[in-house]
């Protein structure tokens, strides 16, 4: 469509106040947006939506048209509810960057132009799905009548008998279908989140179909504000972000027309995404204030008052003042040509989403920043006993990574990494340094195992843990080698099962009553292994140092 369409359609009330010489521009999407750069997100063609958040004074105009123009975006639409009207120095940068600009009255959504918008680029070519289309309003209006995405995938089961989610990319349901029906199990979410990122890893055209079971799935991308594929120098920028709308159909035969058409839904959906995305910004602010003033040694009390105005924000209600936990990652890619602080913070902002939020907003009670390769994410935890470190009710890292690992990895194809280091809790600002180096140094335990995503917790920095990734490699292997390799050696000949009886033994503290009703085994049997076990190994397992050296060695093989 053409934007000079826009001025003829007075459902929309637009006033145009530059750029007349322009309205030819085709329009090929649109986005709504209030950051103060937001080119990352931008591919070319869009009509631009913006409330004027972003506007602090008259000098702000000025960069912000020039960031858009060298998107190529082809017009620019602001509303005035926020100002009253549209400020003069954002006209004069439009007129002098000739670009084309608007004014919305106050009394039309951005969500009616989205709708037209969508509508007129998908050309209404299918009449089913422009229904579903035309019916969308409700997910982005506020109040009785919204009711976010679950409202358009209801429509699409009703109008089109179309069963559709929407999943994160680590495989989290984040809307289905209110309609009675089976939902999605959690093992196929995952499943189909990391069929999803391999097949955008190789920057095949979507959608990419999956067959589970009996089930065929066909997974289209909701990229952020209609960015299309070429948007992003490197998929991997938003590959572990970007959320995808799983359809249950094979649209290996679909025509054109409705392919279209279900791609403007996910442009539809993108809009709830991009509307929880901007609902982070103060959480995000908040953390990168807090971590400068830890970083820079800021006094405690100051750092302290910060903190009592992050708590209502992320727990509203809590009479309390929280304790805090500190969950660093890093996202590395192996050519290293690519900042991976951006991916490492929406990732940890989509892993530590709490589970078991219920309704239609997910319940974000953490906020992450990021600096360098490094997200840092702050989280306030209920205060506890202090008969407690407040760990049990914490983040576990070896929970925090056990339903995501496998869309991870996917995303993360062979030449990436993600790891995590979770600190204890601290109840006041004189911990919150060292909770924050004690997160990096488990971070460093993760990075040195061996995985594509690896986790490491505060419990493992205050034992031998901490000391063995950090052995070199030939060193581990020589070592290892001397102690097991000839029960491995006589396992493999005789199926003595030496090496499982070791690591029950050492278990078991050395007690043959207890290690025998575990291998349910007679004690003297236990006993012949035992001997076999010092004989093959000169060794005797009665000492303290040769149980310790066994110990060690089975946790470095």
């Amino acid at each position: 469509m053409r934007l000079r369409a826009l001025l003829d359609t007075d459902a929309l009330g637009l006033r145009l106040l530059g750029g007349e010489d322009e309205l030819d521009r085709t329009v090929r999407g649109v986005m709504t947006t209030d950051l103060r750069d937001p080119s990352r997100y931008l591919s070319g063609g869009e009509l631009v939506l913006t409330g004027l958040a972003w506007r602090r004074d008259a000098a702000d105009s000025e960069p912000f048209v020039r960031l858009l123009v060298q998107a190529g975006v082809a017009g620019l639409a602001a509303g005035e509810a926020e100002l009253g009207n549209v400020p003069e120095d954002l006209v004069v940068a439009c007129v002098r960057h000739r670009l084309p600009l608007f004014a919305v009255h106050e009394s039309v959504a951005f969500a009616t132009i989205t709708e037209h918008v969508v509508r007129q680029v998908s050309g209404e070519r299918a009449g089913d799905l422009a229904a579903v289309v035309d019916r969308h309003r409700r997910m982005m209006t506020s109040g009785p009548a919204g009711g976010g995405p679950d409202v358009v995938l209801d429509l699409l089961g009703s109008d089109l008998d179309l069963r559709a989610w929407v999943l994160s990319p680590t495989g989290r349901l984040i809307a289905g279908p209110k309609v009675a029906g089976p939902g999605l199990p959690a093992d196929t979410c995952a499943k189909l989140a990391a069929e999803h990122l391999t097949a955008a890893r190789t920057g095949r055209r979507g959608p990419h179909r999956v067959t589970l079971g009996s089930s065929t799935y066909s997974l289209f991308a909701v990229r952020s504000s209609g960015r299309s594929p070429q948007a992003s120098r490197d998929v991997r920028e938003t590959v572990l972000s970007d959320w995808l709308l799983a359809v249950e159909a094979d649209a290996g035969d679909w025509p054109e027309e409705r392919l279209d058409l279900l791609r403007g839904v996910t442009q539809l959906i993108a809009v709830e995404r991009d509307r929880r995305d901007a609902a982070r910004t103060v959480r995000r602010r908040l953390a990168q204030e807090v971590l400068e003033l830890v970083q820079t040694g800021a006094a405690p009390a100051e750092i302290a008052a910060r903190l009592r105005v992050a708590a209502p924000v992320l727990l509203p209600g809590l009479g309390a003042a929280p304790h805090w936990q500190v969950v660093v990652a890093r996202v590395e890619w192996q050519d290293g040509d690519l900042e991976g602080g951006p991916v490492a913070q929406s990732l940890l902002e989509e892993i530590l989403v709490d589970p078991s939020a219920t309704g239609p907003e997910p319940s974000d009670r953490i906020a992450v920043a990021h600096t360098g390769d490094e997200a840092i994410a702050l989280v306030p935890l209920p205060a506890v006993s202090t008969e407690h470190d407040g760990s049990e009710a914490g983040i576990l890292a070896d929970a925090l990574l056990e339903s995501v690992r496998d869309p991870l990895a996917a995303g993360l194809d062979d030449d990436g990494r993600v790891t995590l280091g979770v600190s204890a809790s601290v109840h006041s600002a004189e911990g919150l340094r060292g909770a924050l180096e004690e997160a990096r140094h488990a971070r460093r335990v993760a990075a040195a195992r061996a995985g594509r995503v690896c986790a490491a917790g505060h419990q493992e920095l205050a034992s031998h843990v901490l000391l063995l990734p950090f052995v070199p490699d030939d060193v581990r292997r020589a070592f290892t080698a001397r102690l097991l390799d000839p029960l491995r050696d006589y396992d493999r000949r005789h199926r003595a099962e030496l090496i499982p009886t070791l690591e029950a033994f050492l278990d078991c503290d050395g007690s043959w009553t207890r290690c025998a009703t575990r291998l349910h085994l007679h004690v003297n049997t236990l006993r012949y292994r035992v001997g076999r076990i010092e004989q093959l190994t000169s060794r005797d397992l009665s000492r303290l140092e040769d149980k310790l050296d066994f110990f060690l060695a089975l946790r470095m093989s």
